[in-house]
């Protein structure tokens, strides 16, 4: 995977395991890694919770601007945030265990079934839906950053990683903000839109564009783009661009029903500030699931007998979308402690921890551009 920034190594981690953090959370195996940390899996008490590790010598301050991003979105289908903090090495983000990611199930069967591949691309669009109707874009959609949820909710996607996330328009006035060219690539070159590829700023299109090169990779297992040999990024990015605008979307999609290349062709022709038709989009995932005689059953490729017999006896009206998230109760020795982001057009609160030695207030900085 490329991108902007560039992944940690794990030598820079190799402190973390089988360690305890704020005095509470033990961390007992290694996830995974994002675009700027690494991702453990870590108990408190009974509970387990996934931490999130980026290096405070680098200076990016990435960490911050996605707590503040996620306790904002606080919906469906977004995973919870239990705190945010820091030690003298590291800024760490506990937030919600999840599981398996898309690439990760992806890898593990080659290729999606055209019914799975539907059943999530229509929870996706939604998840979109949300989070633009929230001011925010992502800019980095890619499969690594799509997990399924566990237990009573693994029948749902979620988003994660928003470390790149951003305001596209002012909360206020709903202005979109001015198209800008920053010729650097922000997100990953394999799913970025090619508006994204040409160094443009990123607008709604762009988040769903990625949506539809997601989608046919599950389909086909491989997108026409990749293993692309190049000396430098810079050349890697050009030639990654030259392909997406040489192979239209009927090639890109000619061997799957056309509602694909519709999805595609819609997103890459959607202008800068126009409103997405997400209702359009999910009505394409609808015709297919009704010709082929699907049902919204939530049972994927990867569902295990005990689940489908579950799903099997239960009627979903939600779509994909996960009712709620488990109720998280404040520490009693966190309650006064929260995170505030004083730019914000809506008060968010969250625990903010310190070592386990101090309780501070902690001010969104301007690191928090989303607000």
């Amino acid at each position: 995977m490329i991108n902007y920034f560039d992944s940690d190594s794990d030598e820079e981690y190799d402190d973390i395991l089988d360690q305890t953090f704020f005095n509470k959370y033990h961390c007992i195996r290694k996830l995974g890694q994002g675009s700027f940390g690494q991702i453990y899996e870590a108990k408190y008490r009974k509970e387990k919770y996934a931490l999130k590790f980026e290096d405070r010598k680098k200076d990016l301050n990435l960490l911050q601007n996605e707590a503040a991003t996620i306790n904002y979105l606080k919906g469906p289908n977004i995973p919870f945030v239990k705190s945010y903090g820091f030690t003298t090495n590291y800024n760490i983000l506990v937030m919600q265990l999840l599981g398996k990611s898309l690439e990760e199930l992806l890898m593990e069967r080659k290729k999606f079934s055209l019914k799975t591949v539907c059943m999530l691309g229509y929870q996706m669009v939604n998840i979109l839906e949300f989070i633009h109707d929230k001011h925010i874009l992502h800019r980095d959609i890619k499969p690594d950053n799509l997990v399924m949820g566990l237990d009573e909710l693994s029948k749902n996607v979620y988003l994660i990683d928003f470390g790149l996330a951003k305001n596209y328009r002012s909360p206020k006035t709903l202005i979109q903000y001015p198209l800008v060219e920053k010729n650097k690539l922000i997100g990953t070159a394999r799913y970025a839109s090619i508006n994204a590829l040409k160094g443009y700023e990123h607008s709604r299109r762009d988040d769903l564009e990625s949506v539809g090169y997601i989608l046919i990779y599950f389909l086909k297992g491989r997108l026409p783009w990749q293993k692309i040999n190049a000396k430098t990024k810079k050349e890697k990015y050009q030639k990654i661009l030259e392909k997406k605008i040489e192979i239209s979307s009927y090639e890109l999609c000619k061997d799957f029903p056309k509602e694909f290349e519709d999805f595609v062709e819609y997103t890459k022709n959607l202008g800068y500030t126009e409103k997405p038709d997400y209702d359009k989009l999910r009505k394409l995932f609808d015709n297919i699931m009704k010709r082929e005689n699907y049902t919204y059953d939530y049972i994927y490729d990867w569902t295990t007998s005990e689940e489908k017999e579950s799903r099997r006896s239960k009627t979903d009206t939600t779509n994909g979308y996960s009712v709620s998230n488990p109720d998280i109760k404040e520490d009693e020795d966190n309650k006064n402690n929260y995170f505030y982001n004083n730019n914000s057009h809506i008060k968010n609160k969250l625990i903010i921890e310190n070592d386990g030695k101090e309780k501070d207030t902690v001010y969104c900085s301007g690191a928090c551009s989303i607000f």
